[in-house]
């Protein structure tokens, strides 16, 4: 084991795996993974987070043929000729860079959708810290040491490890595949990472086998200590039986040299082979593209069109393939870069450092399309001019949590540590309508009083079990958890509800209590 990977394992109290040659990381409970690790085990729900690193150039990504002029304007030496623009479904406005057929197809199949114009006020261009904003979920001006995926939680779940892993989640609560450990997942209190950085396939994982060494007294001692790592690694086990469960079968995977993809394929087999996890991260490299961002010759090939091929045909085949396995209805992506790049393009061929860049998730959920029009553009762009802010980054992670996870309304606000919008990324999460499944009808009273301006009961009988109560809006987005799982004797009981900073309007409540499930409507008043 070479000195440095000795020192990752020493400091983050934990493993590194090399899978087919690329490190994956786990990491151990932080409060807001064990949120949505229950959310998982209840919807199967599952988030793929794909880093752009480097700064992504969005504006030849997804470029606005509205003002193709203004581009010419501004970057002749590197702008897609308006005829290789792929057109996109529904629109004449906007298309995609030709390298993209892979996501144009699924675009055009309603798989997903697009958000302009994405960052933040008084942006950051340095690489490190604007990172740090877009995993930690703060303003420009706020130091946070902890990840938006990473908070929240800490109170409800303290004395980790203790009890970890259990039989309600035996599984890592996220997966980072690639070199380093993200603090996108970083807790409260510590480094809640675990690397795995040292083994050298993920054969030796599932296989339970290890690199070879040298055939000296070294040698064995070394090949003992990795049989020991993999031994004594909590997850391993979990990994392995995932991993064997499950193989990489569309035929749309690329053959060589795509980064992307090989993360990709580690993330569809653990995921069709059963493993809980409910988030991933994946990374590709090589977006700060200052210089040469294409061929002199040919602006439709070069640097920046093979790493956006790498993402189309990389995208594609995963989806590809959550389909095959069926577990095409419970997965999202979503791409991140830490910022875009300037308007005009530079006199090396490339583009410099930037504020804002598009944003594309991915799933059978979303509301298929493109969010926001196209960013206004100068008619002769300087070197310093900039793209607007069109949508703040965390209204996506609003919808992240609030509409793919179903985390409530106050958790949501906790975790980005201020009251954001929702975008309409996703489609509703749930349909719902006063009914009764698999219960008496007397299983969930009418609350009393209805409508109620501060406070009203709720009466309900139990079986026996778990017990939940849920708030729902009207467009069946979870608001909160009335009564939050709990065991309950057989009985009838009630429960008060405080209205705090409830709007006026329509709600709807719903019970589980085993397989009865029983909802009611509400009406707030002021």
């Amino acid at each position: 084991m070479k000195r440095r990977d000795f020192l990752k394992v020493s400091q983050a109290a934990t493993l590194a795996y090399f899978i087919n040659g690329t490190p994956v990381s786990t990491y151990a409970r932080n409060p807001l993974l064990e949120l949505l690790a229950k959310q998982t085990a209840a919807n199967g729900r599952v988030l793929v987070m794909i880093q752009l690193n480097g700064g992504n150039d969005g504006l030849n990504t997804l470029i606005p043929l509205d003002k193709y002029s203004q581009l010419s304007n501004a970057r002749s030496n590197i702008l897609i000729p308006q005829n290789k623009v792929l057109a996109l479904a529904n629109t004449n406005l906007t298309g995609l860079h030709p390298a993209m057929t892979g996501v144009r197809d699924m675009y055009d199949n309603g798989l997903v959708n697009i958000i302009q114009g994405v960052g933040y006020p008084d942006p950051n261009f340095s690489h490190f810290r604007a990172t740090d904003i877009w995993m930690s979920g703060s303003d420009e001006n706020q130091y946070i040491n902890t990840g938006w995926l990473g908070r929240h939680l800490d109170e409800e779940y303290p004395g980790y490890p203790a009890g970890y892993p259990n039989t309600n989640m035996p599984d890592p609560l996220a997966i980072q595949i690639g070199a380093g450990i993200s603090n996108l997942l970083q807790g409260e209190n510590a480094n809640l990472g675990m690397a795995i950085a040292s083994l050298n396939s993920f054969y030796n994982i599932i296989n339970s086998t290890v690199d070879p060494a040298p055939n000296t007294p070294a040698g064995h001692e070394l090949t003992f200590i990795r049989y020991i790592k993999q031994q004594t690694e909590v997850y391993t086990k979990v990994i392995q039986n995932a991993a064997g469960l499950a193989q990489n079968v569309s035929t749309k995977w690329p053959t060589t040299g795509n980064r992307l993809a090989d993360q990709l394929k580690i993330v569809s087999r653990l995921i069709a082979g059963g493993l809980k996890t409910p988030v991933y991260v994946v990374s590709i490299g090589g977006f700060d593209t200052h210089s040469q961002q294409t061929d002199s010759t040919d602006t439709t090939i070069g640097n920046h069109a093979n790493l956006l091929q790498d993402i189309s045909e990389a995208v594609d085949a995963f989806f590809d393939e959550a389909k095959i396995h069926k577990y095409d209805d419970r997965v999202a992506a979503m791409t991140f870069s830490e910022f875009g790049r300037r308007i005009k393009s530079n006199a090396s061929g490339g583009t410099d450092h930037g504020t804002t860049a598009p944003v594309f998730v991915f799933s059978k959920h979303v509301n298929p399309g493109i969010i926001g029009a196209n960013p206004a553009l100068p008619a002769n762009a300087a070197v310093g001019d900039n793209l607007p802010l069109l949508n703040d980054y965390r209204t996506i992670y609003s919808a992240v949590l609030a509409d793919w996870f179903q985390v409530d309304t106050a958790t949501m606000d906790k975790v980005l540590m201020k009251h954001y919008k929702v975008l309409p990324v996703f489609q509703k999460t749930n349909n719902l309508e006063e009914t009764t499944i698999s219960g008496r009808d007397e299983i969930l009273g009418q609350n009393y009083p209805n409508p109620f301006s501060r406070t009203t009961t709720i009466t309900f009988s139990s079986d026996g079990g778990t017990v939940a109560i849920q708030l729902f809006d009207v467009s069946g987005r979870l608001v909160k958890s009335i009564l939050p799982e709990r065991q309950m004797d057989r009985g009838k009981h009630q429960v008060t509800i405080e209205r705090g900073d409830l709007p006026p309007g329509q709600y709807f409540y719903r019970l589980t209590n085993g397989k009865n499930q029983s909802t009611k409507r509400l009406t707030v008043v002021d």
